[in-house]
């Protein structure tokens, strides 16, 4: 008897996934819960384990192809010799359930393009047996999502379905000489690098975008990191890090000032009586976003042992949707790889995001004497739809007044 593997539950919002690396053959052995192929999500890449133990007999879904949930991936046959009966297993039609899977979570997609919820099922279920869009009804519940009155109130005003749409104009490439043209590489975009580009030209579209800049002396944090570095990792055993202090700093900073921990809805501001800090990560297959839950509520021990725990996971390609969701507001450290100074673009539909740059001594005038200390630039952009020039700079006057003298940290001050 064949066991069906076909595509989980992908998490809150997601409807397809992209196939990606098959790691397994027509033919191989599996074991139970062993990683047999991979899926690229628009938020993360997840592994997908086999529903059961014996042979992989059918790839239904190969490299590429987008699936919708509960798509028909391939089949596990009993036993070790059960896939030699199936030479052109790729070569065949998915079967009706997944035929009608992908067309349910391309038509769910297609609702999301002009508000950041889909409808209601029972909107949906009205718009598609009227023939309508969604794109057509302005949704009265959370964040513009559709609820069946509003379908019922379109079809009452006689809103009528859309004309056929013409293909989306994309602008064409000037073509390239041809003694370049053959050294040419032209490779098709993940889908999570497709997302990365979406969800960043939409926050410059949608945000009122703004950046205001400020430094910080790093000696005191230097300094306590280094009297104590070794005693923390031997209690806590993980590094001390600048995250953590960073971390510690914005969380003060947010419960002083809300707006910035704040995100707009419609006419609406929610204010988030929580710190959920994205922690944004360099994978090889892009930017990826893990959060610290709760961290306004953690010490600086567990705060970097969260980030160790969600870096690892996101170079690994092992982070879970859970993982990726609910962030109030993001650090980003462009540091790392070298950069003095930039203007981080927000992670809507958040307010604010503070990039920290790299450390480097350079002259400052203190008390009417020119000493070399190790500054750090620091820049929040923000939304100013919400957030008002001087709450934006009286957060990042808190972030550094906490880093100079991170005493206030341990103090709550």
């Amino acid at each position: 008897m064949a066991t069906e593997i076909r595509v989980p539950t992908l998490g809150e919002s997601v409807s397809e996934a992209t196939v990606g690396t098959w790691f397994k053959k027509v033919g191989d052995a599996i074991k139970a819960d062993e990683p047999i192929l991979e899926l690229e999500t628009d938020k993360v890449t997840i592994e997908v384990p086999a529903p059961a133990a014996g042979t992989l007999s059918e790839i239904v879904a190969q490299a590429g192809e987008t699936v919708g949930l509960g798509a028909l991936l391939g089949q596990i046959a009993e036993g070790a010799g059960a896939a030699a009966a199936a030479p052109a297993a790729a070569e065949k039609k998915p079967e009706p359930a997944a035929a009608t899977a992908a067309p349910a979570a391309a038509a769910a997609a297609a609702t999301q393009t002009s508000t950041s919820m889909p409808p209601a099922p029972a909107a949906a279920k009205l718009i598609a047996e009227n023939n309508l869009s969604a794109d057509q009804i302005d949704g009265s519940g959370k964040r513009g999502q559709v609820l069946k009155g509003d379908v019922l109130a379109a079809v009452a005003k006689g809103i009528s379905a859309p004309a056929a749409a013409e293909p989306a104009k994309v602008q064409a490439r000037a073509p390239a000489p041809a003694e370049d043209a053959a050294r040419e590489e032209r490779v098709k975009m993940t889908r999570l690098r497709q997302t990365i580009a979406r969800r960043l030209k939409d926050a410059q579209n949608t945000a009122a975008m703004l950046t205001t800049y400020n430094e910080v002396d790093m000696s005191a944090v230097m300094s306590l990191r280094s009297k104590y570095k070794d005693i923390f990792e031997k209690k806590h055993g993980v590094k001390l890090g600048f995250m953590g202090f960073f971390t510690k700093a914005v969380t003060h900073a947010l419960k002083e000032l809300p707006a910035v921990n704040a995100e707009v809805d419609g006419t609406e501001i929610i204010y988030k009586n929580f710190c959920h800090v994205g922690v944004a990560v360099g994978t090889d297959k892009g930017l990826v976003v893990p959060v610290v839950r709760d961290a306004d509520q953690m010490s600086i021990a567990e705060i970097e042992k969260e980030i160790g725990r969600l870096g690892k996971a996101a170079r690994d390609g092992t982070l879970s949707m859970a993982d990726m969701q609910g962030g109030t507001f993001t650090i980003s450290n462009g540091g790392v790889y070298g950069s003095l100074m930039s203007s981080p673009i927000l992670n809507a539909p958040q307010s604010g995001i503070l990039g920290m740059h790299k450390i480097q001594d350079r002259p400052v005038a203190i008390g009417g004497q020119v000493v070399i200390r190790p500054m750090m630039y620091l820049a929040l952009s923000y939304d100013h739809r919400i957030v008002d020039g001087k709450e934006a700079v009286t957060f990042l006057v808190r972030v550094k007044e906490s880093l100079e003298d991170p005493e206030r940290l341990v103090l709550d001050l």
